[in-house]
Parts: C-alpha cells; sequence; structure tokens
C-alpha cells in the first residue's frame, strides 16, 4: 500500500529541481559526487516529507526519528532536503558546497550542521552506527516507558538510514548487521540504494552476493523494489516498501531498492565517472531539458515549488504539537521517570552518585581491569543509564553488569534475557561495537561502554576516530594493557598501541597505575563526557599507600607528583600503568644511592596537557638533570616530555609468551635495568 495518492505535480517538479541542485553545486565545487545525490532525490524528498518524523525548527526533539546518510559521499542527498525542509541551510549554502567553512562540506558533519545526526563518509560506519542508536532507543525506553505496547510510547521512533553498494561491502556493517538481527531491532530501517556502480565501474568486479538473501539470513525483513520500467526508482513501489517497513516491528528492514546513478543524464547515467565528478556544462544542461528545467538557470527554485517543500516545517511544528500534548500527561502520571528524564537530558550525574564507588587499602595487589569491573558494578547501582558489554571478553576485561541481565529481545532463549538489559553482547565485533557505542552516545540519554583487548583496538580504530571527530563521549575499555599479560604472547601483547591512540585528536588516553587511579579516572571520565579509552592491566598491581603518596584527586590532572624526591629532584621518572610501581621501586634505588628521584604518575596525557604551563613545570621541572619514562610500549611520544637528553625506558620490537615477570625482567623494566641505564646515562 502506497500513500502517494497526493502527489503533485509541485512534488515531482521538487524532484526535478533537488536533481538539478546536486548537479548545479558539483559543477560550481569543481568536485563531489553528484550521480547518487541525483537518483537518490526522490527517495530522500518522500522520506523527509511524508515518512520521517522530525521537526525542522527543533532538530534535537526528543520525539524524532533519526535519520542516517551512510553513504556520506552522497552528502547533497541530505543538504537538499535539509534546505527544502526548513532546517536553516539556504541556497547560499548549497553554493558554498565543500568549501572553507561553508554549512555544506564534502561530507556531513555532526555538530556542524542542524539536521546531521551523525558524521558520515567511511563506508558502513553509518549503518553501524544506526544499529547503537536503534539498540539506545530501545533501551531509553525500559528507562522512561517499559510498560506502554509495542509502538505505543512516546519514545518509540525508527532509526531511517539510506546505504550504498560501498557501505554492504564494509566488513563493519556486516558485523553490525548480524547483530541488528540477533537482537530484533525492529525500529532500524535501512533504504539499500542498489545501483551497482562505484568508483571502479559495476560493482560486480568485486560484489556478486545476493545481498537480500544475506540479510534475511541476518534475520532481517527484506523488502525487494525494483526500478521502473525506464530504469528510474519506482517511487510507488518504493513509498508502499517504506509504508509496510513502519508496520514491521518485530524484525530489522532493508528496503533493496534498485536505481540508476545520475539518473536521468542523458550520457552519464549509470557511469562510474556520475559517482565521484562534476557531469560537466554541457550535460547538466541536456539533463536540465529532459526534467523541463530552464538549462540556463543554476541554483533555481521557483517561489511556489520553495513554499511547497517548506511545509515539511508546519508539519513537523503538528507532530511535534501532538507529542507535547502526551508528554505532558506522561510526566504527570510518572514523576520519577520525568525526573529521570530530565537529568538525562542536561547530561547530569545525580548529587552523590560517587558514594559508594570502591576504594582500596594499601598494601593489595589487584588488576586494573579487576577494579573496573567493580566501579562499573559500583556505578551501574546509582546510574540507571549506565549499561555496556564486551566483544565477547566480559570475563576477561571485567565488563559485565549481571545485575539487569542480558541485552536481548524478549523472544530470545538465552538466559537472563530482557529487552531492556544492561549487559550488551557484542560477540566478536569490534569494530561494530565501536560504532554501536558511538550511535548510542550519538541518541543522547544513555552511557555506555564496551569492552575488548588493548591490542584489539586496532579493530576499532576508524570507530574510535569517529568518536573523537564528533566529540562523542564513547567509552572504550580496553585490558591486557601491555607485555604484563603474558603467556599469549606477541600476536596479543600491545606495542604500539598507546603511541597511535595518543595520535588521534581530541581523544583521552588513560592508563592508571593502580586500583584507586581507576576509580578516580572513571570519575573523570564520566564528568567530563568526551571520548575516552581507558587502558587495564591484566596482573595485579601494587595499591599505592595514599597517606604517603601524592592525592588521588590530582588523577584529574593527568599527571601529578605520586612521590616526592627527598630534595630539589635530579631525576623524574614518568611512568603510567603497571610501570608506576615499576618506578616506584626504582626510585627507592636511586636515592639509596643518592640521586635525588621523583616519580610522576602519568595516567593521561592528554588531561595533562589542557593544564597550564606552570603546573606542567611543577610537575615535570626543566631543571631536573635527567627525566625519564618508563612505559611498556614504543617511545613515541614521549620525547615531548622528556626532551632531547632524556631517558624513554620502552619497548621497540613485539613481545613473546612468557609469564609478565619473566618479561617485564628480559626486556629491561626490572627497577634493577632502569637504574643501571639511569646511572649509566648521568655519567
Amino acid at each position: 500500500m502506497s500513500n502517494l495518492e497526493n502527489w503533485s505535480a509541485l512534488d515531482e517538479r521538487a524532484v526535478s529541481y533537488a536533481r538539478a541542485l546536486a548537479m548545479d553545486a558539483v559543477q560550481k565545487a569543481g568536485h563531489g559526487h553528484p550521480g547518487t545525490a541525483m537518483s537518490l532525490a526522490p527517495v530522500a524528498y518522500n522520506l523527509f516529507q511524508r515518512h520521517l518524523i522530525h521537526d525542522p525548527a527543533d532538530p534535537k526533539w526528543l520525539g524524532r526519528d533519526r535519520f542516517v546518510l551512510s553513504c556520506g559521499h552522497s552528502s547533497l542527498t541530505l543538504y537538499i532536503q535539509l534546505f527544502f525542509s526548513g532546517y536553516g541551510l539556504e541556497m547560499d549554502d548549497l553554493k558554498a558546497f565543500r568549501t572553507w567553512n561553508s554549512l555544506t562540506p564534502g561530507h556531513p558533519e555532526y555538530g556542524h550542521t542542524a539536521g546531521v545526526e551523525m558524521t558520515t563518509g567511511p563506508l558502513g560506519a553509518g549503518i553501524a552506527t544506526a544499529v547503537g542508536m536503534a539498540m539506545a532507543s530501545r533501551y531509553e525506553r525500559g528507562l522512561l516507558d517499559p510498560g506502554a505496547a509495542a509502538n505505543t510510547s512516546l519514545f518509540d521512533h525508527n532509526i531511517w538510514v539510506i546505504c550504498s553498494d560501498g557501505d554492504l561491502q564494509e566488513g563493519v556493517s556486516s558485523e553490525a548487521s548480524s547483530l541488528a538481527g540477533t537482537q530484533e531491532l525492529g525500529n532500524l530501517k535501512v533504504i539499500y540504494d542498489d545501483n551497482r556502480i562505484s568508483i571502479e565501474g559495476d560493482t560486480h568486479v568485486a560484489f556478486t552476493e545476493d545481498v537480500s538473501a544475506r540479510y534475511r539470513a541476518y534475520g532481517w525483513n527484506v523488502i525487494d523494489v525494483p526500478s521502473a520500467s525506464e530504469g528510474s526508482v519506482d517511487l510507488i513501489k518504493l513509498d508502499a516498501a517504506i509504508v509496510a517497513a513502519k508496520l514491521e516491528i518485530a524484525k530489522p528492514t532493508l528496503i533493496r531498492m534498485k536505481s540508476v546513478i545520475a539518473w536521468p543524464a542523458p550520457k552519464a547515467r549509470n557511469t562510474a565517472e556520475s559517482h565521484g565528478s562534476a557531469l560537466g556544462a554541457d550535460e547538466i544542461a541536456a539533463t536540465k531539458t529532459l526534467l523541463g528545467l530552464n538549462p540556463e538557470e543554476h541554483f533555481a527554485m521557483p517561489t511556489e515549488v520553495l513554499a511547497h517543500v517548506r511545509g515539511a516545517k508546519d508539519r513537523g511544528i503538528s507532530l511535534h504539537q501532538k507529542w507535547n500534548s502526551k508528554f505532558e500527561k506522561w510526566q504527570k502520571e510518572n514523576p520519577d521517570r520525568a525526573t529521570l528524564l530530565k537529568r538525562l537530558v542536561a547530561g547530569e550525574l545525580p548529587k552523590g552518585w560517587d558514594n559508594e564507588l570502591p576504594q582500596y587499602p594499601a598494601g593489595k595487589d589487584v588488576a586494573t581491569r579487576k577494579a573496573s569491573g567493580e566501579v562499573i558494578a559500583a556505578i551501574a547501582k546509582v546510574l540507571p543509564e549506565f549499561w555496556g558489554g564486551s566483544a565477547d571478553l566480559a570475563g576477561s576485561n571485567n565488563t559485565a553488569i549481571s545485575s539487569a541481565g542480558s541485552f536481548l529481545p524478549a523472544s530470545s532463549a538465552m538466559k537472563g534475557a530482557n529487552p531492556y538489559g544492561r549487559m550488551i553482547h557484542f560477540g566478536i565485533r569490534e569494530h561494530a561495537m565501536g560504532s554501536i557505542l558511538n550511535g548510542i552516545a550519538l541518541h543522547g540519554l544513555s552511557r555506555s561502554f564496551g569492552g575488548t583487548f588493548a591490542v584489539f583496538s586496532d579493530y576499532m580504530r576508524p570507530a574510535v576516530r569517529l568518536a573523537a571527530i564528533m566529540d562523542l563521549p564513547s567509552i572504550f575499555i580496553w585490558s591486557h594493557d601491555s607485555i604484563g599479560l603474558g603467556e599469549d604472547g606477541p600476536t596479543h601483547q600491545p606495542v604500539e598501541h598507546l603511541a597511535a591512540l595518543r595520535a588521534i585528536p581530541n581523544f583521552d588516553v588513560v592508563r592508571p597505575g593502580d586500583a584507586n587511579e581507576v576509580r578516580e579516572a572513571w570519575k573523570v571520565i564520566l564528568q567530563r563526557r568526551k571520548p575516552a579509552g581507558l587502558l587495564l592491566s591484566r596482573q595485579n598491581l601494587p595499591v599505592v599507600d595514599r597517606s604517603t603518596h601524592g592525592d588521588l584527586s590530582l588523577v584529574a590532572k593527568g599527571a601529578y607528583i605520586l612521590k616526592e624526591a627527598s630534595g630539589a629532584p635530579d631525576i623524574v621518572l614518568i611512568a603510567t600503568g603497571s610501570e608506576v610501581s615499576v618506578a616506584l621501586a626504582a626510585q627507592d634505588l636511586l636515592e639509596s644511592k643518592g640521586l635525588s628521584t621523583r616519580v610522576v604518575s602519568a595516567p593521561c596525557l592528554e588531561w595533562f596537557n589542557e593544564t597550564d604551563s606552570k603546573y606542567r613545570a611543577k610537575v615535570i621541572p626543566t631543571t631536573a638533570k635527567l627525566r625519564v619514562s618508563i612505559e611498556a610500549g614504543i617511545a613515541q611520544g614521549w620525547r615531548d616530555y622528556i626532551g632531547d637528553s632524556g631517558i624513554a625506558i620502552s619497548l621497540e620490537h613485539f613481545g613473546a609468551s612468557a609469564s609478565a615477570s619473566k618479561l617485564f625482567a628480559e626486556f629491561g623494566f626490572s627497577p634493577d635495568a632502569i637504574v643501571t641505564k639511569i646511572t649509566t646515562a648521568l655519567k
């Protein structure tokens, strides 16, 4: 069944002008991706004008659907609909496409352009992140309106995605789509633009599987929409598929839609060139003529057409007002949940939320992964919005929240299944896990985390980078953070990973030195609401005696004096994580030799770099004869702190299979080996 009965001549003209604007914008810029934006023009137009629940006057409206353009290279598909719908983009913004400081950059950027729900461009990331949004929607419903019948809650809404062949070729989309099927995310609706064209031509040079069969095997509802007889998108059948997709609430839906790229350009249609190149003045003129437009006009938009498409604003206001009426009733009937929602929207933590976090007595050895697990359990007791899991490693990286069961659909036969459970089983899908965490963060109300081994942060790096670009409060937990994991050997022992993660701008790399630093690190991470990775030890580490060592509150500054020298420091030892205890032992030996030595714990260099220069100079004075970094990873990046004459006690090769104690001794991370290097350098 289609609801296109009221499709008018003005709608047809609007689509024609959308195609023309896509051509004109790329032609003016001299570069871009016109073809997909042209063929998707009727698809996106129909979605934004008739199906998407949104309010252009309030892009952050809580009750809105989310729309993700996974094929971010086709950014004009989205920008033109934001212009049409009245999100604040105007014609001058389309004219400034892909230019400095414009609201229409080459790929959509979250936080930069109103109406853009996430930064897309890396193919596959959009659909994978949308899975996280769909999961977050269900979890938040459980917090706010768990008793409502299916698809009747104020907090029920859909996540819409338009994706491309390239998105479905990327492995991350397969990882996430598989999990979406297991989770029965009926609020996820994906329109797959099957145009069979990419940069190298026909996608069948590399992509020949039956995508519909693949998605049915994942457990999705799949609707195939063939192209119209002349080759364009069959809008009537597509609209009927969209209507059917909205009615499907038990499974995610994939609408596989056949299209012809660059339709209806006479020469450019169905060509690889139209994917990523301007069509040229002659082809644009010929296409406009086919569309019934004036080939001499550029960036044209008749007043009556613009007035018609801006009707989306009135539709949005009406939808929002109806939602508000129901919302006011819900608030009165659910005062406690309404109070919770107010706090979550504000991004605030409740007063005294950290009062019951565990504290660890000196003299006890505790792995920081274990401490983190205990902190997570304590946080979960006071923050209902806090949930997460791991890539099939919960027992190893201590990321389980077992108090409310596993986040699984009600139909699941698994023990502890709960559609609103707090423990997420991501499966062995690190890249998808990272993207899903970003989707949960983008959705806005809950806080989530995902864990795996530090060495597998490589699999997650694209998602971590996107979290940093979007400035999301995603929390990545990476245990087994050094050669200290022992016998699993070099394939599982991170060496270059700390430096590689620190190389990502706007990303906090946090490596606590003992159990109490873990507690403080979690506090800072939750309060800062910035993208962060927590690096944790497999092996037990001594708990530092805080009656004789530095103030734990200084963890928030990223680096602090953990144990002062006997006098003005000649040597400053700077250590992170499991190497902090090694530095303390080395300090004792150096002091016994009459060398005044200070130990600095540096759990997060990014936080330290944010402090003022006076504090940094106080903690790591350049007046010291020797500054030494101690970290079981490559030395890259440490020269900024130790200077050209400093020493980096580092690991510049891969590890080996042996016990942690053996590896630390063999690779120069024993106190004696460190002291020998220092005394040799001083001579």
